[in-house]
């Protein structure tokens, strides 16, 4: 009877243990792998990575033998950008947006990132929105997936969140080069209130000043006709 007890008492607090932290520790731990891949060839490619650093992610990746690695680094990004994302959508399929109360921070953000990376964005925005307005993921990180969605649509964003690039012909060279900006905002003179409001702590000018692009405002058919 003692041991009928103990082991019921075990058990309850266990559950007990579970209900206060509320975290789902084997998914976390997944989650946490997956953003990890997500981001670790992007940090290879990232132009403020050292050589050292780049040397150090080769060989965490197992391709410090691979000469070939380097040129087809986008390659392997895309490929593994679609392993997470069937990860990712697995997961979705159980849980729902894996958001803080269940993976806690940052490891609610790992999905998004998976998620910001594909070609599905259409199919999880307004998951994605549900959970920033509950607190599960934060808003700023909605805002960034709406951005690029309207991009992606060829319409202007909201945020100032999102940079793009056309190759263009210089007029005084005739040679090829690569035109970088801050695409399209719908509301220019308001989008550092908005972002403001959204829970950004930066302003459009050096947002983009952190992507290494010039801030200037220009419209759709300014950028189209850009060549």
């Amino acid at each position: 009877m003692k041991k009928q007890l103990f082991l019921i008492g075990f058990i309850f607090l266990s559950c007990v243990g579970y209900s206060q932290n509320g975290i789902n520790k084997d998914l976390k731990i997944e989650l946490d792998s997956i953003m990890k891949s997500d981001q670790i060839l992007r940090e290879f490619v990232d132009s403020e990575t050292s050589e050292d650093r780049k040397k150090e992610i080769l060989k965490e990746v197992g391709r410090e033998n691979d000469p070939s690695f380097r040129k087809n680094i986008w390659s392997a990004i895309n490929k593994q950008d679609s392993i997470n994302l069937i990860k990712i959508e697995k997961i979705i399929a159980v849980y729902g947006y894996p958001g803080k109360s269940l993976v806690g921070e940052p490891t609610n953000e790992s999905a998004w990132f998976v998620i910001q990376h594909s070609s599905k964005i259409a199919n999880y925005l307004p998951m994605i929105e549900e959970a920033a307005k509950k607190g599960e993921i934060p808003f700023t990180k909605y805002a960034m997936m709406q951005d690029r969605y309207l991009t992606q649509q060829g319409k202007e964003q909201i945020y100032g969140t999102q940079g793009q690039g056309k190759q263009v012909t210089n007029k005084e060279t005739g040679k090829k080069e690569f035109f970088n900006y801050i695409s399209p905002i719908e509301n220019p003179e308001k989008v550092n209130e908005l972002r403001k409001k959204a829970g950004f702590t930066s302003t459009v000018e050096e947002n983009a000043k952190r992507m290494g692009i010039e801030y200037k405002v220009y419209t759709l058919d300014e950028i189209a006709k850009i060549n």
